[in-house]
């Protein structure tokens, strides 16, 4: 058993699964904003019903995902010890600053939000979820700063053999960073936006009761995943420039190529540096299903009195779909990661010299127990999440008055 080899599969499940958390969370969160200042400036109490329900989901999701997240963390120690000591002056500076700032005002603001229904003024609640929402992505940006770091490593000195910040400026104008975010924030958009519309979906194919609220979110996730899907085609493509300048690797060989191959190859022996096939073809299967939601936009003028609903079958293709922009995600996490091989830290550590010196025994028990916790971990945020979206938005525990017993909850007229 190769240890290296168990050490990337078990750090290749963990960030996968936990990505996919993150991205139901930038999502989610982002049309909560939107349905809850719709409820507070039009005091429509559909728009309450709504926050109400989705806000649930979008509860259990993050608590689940809080804790796929810690055993990703315990990682960088167990096994990739090297990565702590050769580089942790650098790129724990942005993971230091995502935990003590944003992650921690962000729980702290979605536990004020959770407990404040009822209990604050409108305008206050509904800002306790700005916070959230722009505490989400300051979380998600400081990860994709020390992500962009291990891309393309720049404002650091090597002294005595270890890495050491020097310009903290350079981490913010990291040419892998900024269109690399916005891919990022807009395939959770997407992620979200598919979500609420293939839940939306689902109840007006049942006919359940809740239908003039479903119709309402029906239509704005469909919009919003229309929209998020066009900026996903344009912040990836616009990735080709920046990562052609900073990994010359990455998608093939030319002269930039073979120039820093040969200046490896002096530093750091004789070696194969080019990047696994998987890349490539992760790559390939993200841009083809890119292009295939894009015919999302097919599915928009339906809206307009409600053919899509009679139609029914665009309803079913919408449910049906729903598992494709998570494949897409991962696809675009293999495509960012194992394009930058046999790198850790891009043309500054080797991924054989990042690992932790255990053994292959340790290493694979350790490969079993994590996904095994982490694959228990999701299963349970999906069936959480289908118990309760199947439940409707009748009366979601989430926002009920205090005493009041379950569906016992006067409902409004919603239409």
């Amino acid at each position: 058993m190769d240890t290296l080899l168990i050490a990337r599969l078990q750090f290749a499940a963990t960030t996968s699964i936990h990505f996919l958390f993150v991205a139901v969370t930038l999502g989610l969160v982002t049309l909560l904003v939107g349905l809850q200042t719709a409820w507070v400036i039009t005091g429509n109490q559909k728009f309450e019903r709504l926050t109400r329900f989705w806000g649930q989901l979008y509860v259990i999701n993050y608590v689940l995902g809080i804790a796929t997240g810690i055993v990703m963390e315990f990682q960088f120690g167990l096994n990739w010890s090297g990565l702590s000591r050769y580089v942790g002056n650098v790129f724990g500076a942005p993971l230091a600053i995502e935990t003590l700032v944003a992650f921690f005002l962000e729980s702290t603001f979605l536990g004020m939000w959770i407990f404040g229904w009822h209990r604050m003024r409108r305008g206050v609640h509904l800002a306790l979820l700005y916070g959230v929402a722009l505490t989400a992505y300051a979380s998600a940006f400081w990860i994709m700063v020390a992500n962009s770091w291990l891309q393309n490593p720049v404002g650091y000195e090597l002294r005595d053999g270890v890495a050491h910040l020097t310009d903290f400026g350079a981490l913010l104008t990291n040419p892998s960073l900024g269109m690399a975010f916005g891919h990022v924030v807009s395939a959770s958009l997407l992620v979200g936006g598919m979500l609420m519309a293939a839940v939306s979906a689902w109840h007006l194919i049942r006919r359940t009761a809740d239908h003039a609220l479903f119709r309402t979110s029906l239509r704005i996730g469909l919009v919003t995943a229309a929209l998020a899907v066009t900026l996903v085609q344009g912040f990836g493509f616009a990735q080709f420039g920046p990562v052609g300048a900073v990994q010359p690797t990455k998608f093939g060989a030319g002269p930039e190529a073979d120039a820093l191959v040969a200046e490896w190859t002096t530093r750091f022996g004789p070696g194969d540096y080019t990047p696994p096939v998987l890349a490539s073809v992760g790559l390939g299967f993200m841009i083809l299903i890119g292009f295939g939601l894009g015919l999302l936009w097919l599915l928009v003028p339906l809206i307009w009195r409600d053919w899509i609903i009679r139609l029914r079958f665009p309803l079913w293709l919408l449910l049906l779909a729903l598992p494709v922009p998570f494949v897409a995600v991962i696809l675009g996490w293999i495509s960012r990661e194992v394009g930058r091989q046999p790198w850790v830290a891009y043309g500054l550590l080797p991924v054989d010299q990042a690992v932790s010196p255990v053994g292959a025994p340790v290493m694979l028990t350790s490969l079993i127990g994590f996904s095994l916790l982490l694959g228990t971990l999701a299963v349970t945020n999906w069936v959480l999440l289908a118990r309760h979206a199947a439940r409707g938005a009748h009366d979601p525990a989430l926002g009920r008055p205090p005493g009041e017993p379950a569906d016992l909850a006067p409902t409004p007229a919603l239409a």
